[in-house]
């Protein structure tokens, strides 16, 4: 894949005298499918995203950042998160102000509820029409109002095949005493208390406190076997046999398994979340304009493609998904055969009492630890 491919095009770079650009990464797209002016050129866009959630021009990749800013003159100042939560902890205290986030499904439907976004001018978002209609239309943002789909994922299950016995089928591994010491997990709340409602059997936007405490105390058994709980630190543990067992996001196991190929992955059969992550404005956005400009950007088949082989995420662009050309193109990991899952739920918004009870009890599971 894209680790193979950056090995290959050092290898040319050693032995010929190439130029910078074709050793270099990729700054501008062929042929953009939507139009682009330089009216805003010289402003800056700030712009809030996942780490290592764009194509960056490593390896030899387009730079979709530095490709945005030589088409449209915009100046794109880029800047990271590590989960929702710090994300949206960041955006309410009001200290910062970005004009493009992409947060997911849930923390979309919160941050509308709450009044944070600002409506999309649909009519400059020529290529919105490549956004497979399965993304349209869904729970946390019904009418298509304040976001467009940038990614699509599932979670499951990481484990090193040279430190775990057999195939594991279930969630229930996460809290097996033969592997103490060795077991990874996320290192936010959604996530983790996810994971111990489905293997309870549990709805992971149950509004029943007793559902939230069944999950807490599954969650404070855990405890003893634990390694640590992680979020992108878990590139590092798990590529390094540094552990043996982590949940995580199916295309973020691509990236893992080209560095490490002991480590196999499963969705477990008690079920999974499945997400979306969506470019949305914040309210408080300054260069409105060019966040419009950027998030149609997003969406033109190369930038699209580019970020999807980057990323390893599943694509909402239906440019990409039907790409034969496209590495992942058919990929099961990525695209699952319906009839190979199981069952599979969205997290919602929870109610603001809920929310509440379920982050305590979130900090009991820690100082429990």
């Amino acid at each position: 894949m894209k680790k193979f491919a950056s090995l290959l095009l050092a290898a040319l770079c050693a032995a010929v005298p190439l130029t910078a650009s074709s050793c270099g990464s990729n700054t501008s797209i062929d042929s953009p499918r939507a139009e682009y002016s330089k009216e805003f050129s010289g402003t800056t866009l700030n712009v809030f995203n996942w780490g290592e959630y764009i194509s960056d021009g490593s390896e030899g990749s387009l730079n979709v950042n530095k490709a945005f800013e030589t088409l449209t003159g915009i100046h794109v100042n880029y800047n990271t998160f590590d989960s929702n939560e710090s994300m949206y902890a960041k955006l309410s205290s009001g200290a910062v102000s970005y004009d493009v986030v992409i947060p997911s499904d849930y923390m979309i439907e919160r941050m509308i509820k709450e009044d944070m976004l600002q409506p999309l001018d649909y009519a400059k978002l020529t290529n919105y029409d490549l956004i497979d209609g399965q993304y349209k239309n869904l729970f946390y943002d019904p009418d298509n109002t304040y976001s467009v789909p940038y990614n699509v994922g599932l979670v499951g299950l990481i484990y090193n095949t040279t430190m775990v016995e057999g195939t594991p089928d279930s969630w229930e591994i996460m809290w097996d005493e033969k592997y103490t010491d060795n077991i990874l997990t996320f290192n936010n709340p959604r996530d983790a208390f996810g994971i111990a409602q489905f293997l309870l059997g549990l709805d992971v936007n149950s509004t029943d406190k007793s559902t939230w405490d069944a999950a807490a105390q599954k969650l404070k058994e855990q405890n003893k076997v634990l390694q640590a709980r992680v979020m992108d630190e878990v590139f590092s543990k798990m590529e390094g046999g540094n552990a043996a067992i982590a949940p995580y996001y199916a295309g973020d196991f691509l990236v893992m398994q080209e560095n490490n190929p002991d480590l196999a992955f499963v969705y477990p059969k008690e079920g999974t979340n499945v997400f979306v992550d969506a470019a949305c404005v914040p309210k408080n956005a300054s260069n409105y304009e060019a966040a419009l400009m950027y998030i149609n950007f997003l969406l033109e088949p190369e930038v699209a493609l580019a970020n999807a082989e980057y990323i390893c995420y599943a694509s909402p662009n239906t440019a990409v998904v039907t790409n034969p050309d496209y590495a992942y193109y058919g990929e099961e990991i990525l695209y699952p055969d319906p009839e190979n899952l199981p069952r599979t739920e969205y997290f919602h918004d929870i109610d603001p009492e809920i929310r509440s009870y379920y982050e305590k009890l979130w900090e009991g599971i820690i100082l429990s630890d």
